[in-house]
């Protein structure tokens, strides 16, 4: 099976770091690899960001069906475009924040999801509304450092622990979900400070997808998700047209 993991963000060093996440959970016999959006902003931390890394994104699950690839993760904890890729694909598509979360429902009662910016916080929490996972989400905290700074800023990684650490005693969970796909590489060194399961939405998504496809399972071609109508598109979305 051949699973394709799409960064919407146009930042190539975060897709190297996506990429070995996903790759650290792939089985035996998955070809998995990582792509960066040609078009949309270097980081995605408001609803503007969202909205301009949709057409890349969905160029790249383009690209993918005509490879031949099986299955997509959508790496950005907001999900960009997830419903517009799950038109567009034949296999399944699943995006971090909705494999996280339903992952994190398993290990407890509850969990916290600690995110990059404050700003943020309200989007987590559409997602979580969306995706039935009120119940079990007991906080969205912000560490407030900007994506980008996650793999430059030193203190990057003690910041984020710390702010695990403060959630779980804030809300008394029993998980926290990582909020930013470029936290992926820091959920182990997390874990084994704070004594708590920390889910990777890009790790947790890569297995979704994979045990999907082992299963046999591919998206409903009627209904909503049906392939889109054919129409013609102008302007600068002129090649998104059929």
């Amino acid at each position: 099976m051949r699973i394709r993991v799409v960064n919407p963000n146009t930042t190539r060093a975060m897709t190297d770091t996506i990429e070995q996440c996903a790759r650290a959970v792939a089985g035996p016999g998955t070809l998995l690899d990582a792509v960066t959006a040609e078009t949309g902003p270097a980081s995605i931390e408001s609803h503007y960001d969202e909205a301009m890394s949709v057409p890349g994104l969905l160029a790249a699950i383009r690209r993918g069906e005509a490879e031949g690839v099986d299955g997509y993760v959508i790496a950005c904890f907001g999900d960009p475009g997830l419903d517009a890729a799950r038109e567009l694909a034949a296999g399944p598509v699943i995006g971090i924040a909705e494999a996280a979360m339903h992952t994190a429902s398993h290990l407890g009662r509850g969990f916290s999801v600690v995110t990059t910016l404050g700003r943020t916080i309200g989007r987590a929490a559409d997602l979580a509304e969306r995706y039935g996972m009120q119940r079990f989400c007991l906080g969205i905290h912000a560490c407030e450092l900007p994506v980008l700074d996650l793999h430059t800023d030193p203190r990057a990684r003690k910041i984020v622990t710390e702010a695990c650490r403060e959630a779980v005693q804030a809300d008394g969970s029993d998980a926290v979900v990582l909020g930013c796909a470029g936290m992926a590489d820091l959920c182990a060194h997390i874990r084994d400070e704070i004594g708590v399961p920390v889910i990777d939405g890009v790790a947790a998504a890569t297995l979704t997808v994979q045990s999907l496809l082992t299963l046999g399972l591919r998206k409903s071609g009627i209904g909503e998700f049906a392939t889109p109508p054919p129409k013609t598109y102008t302007g600068l979305l002129e090649s998104f047209g059929s």
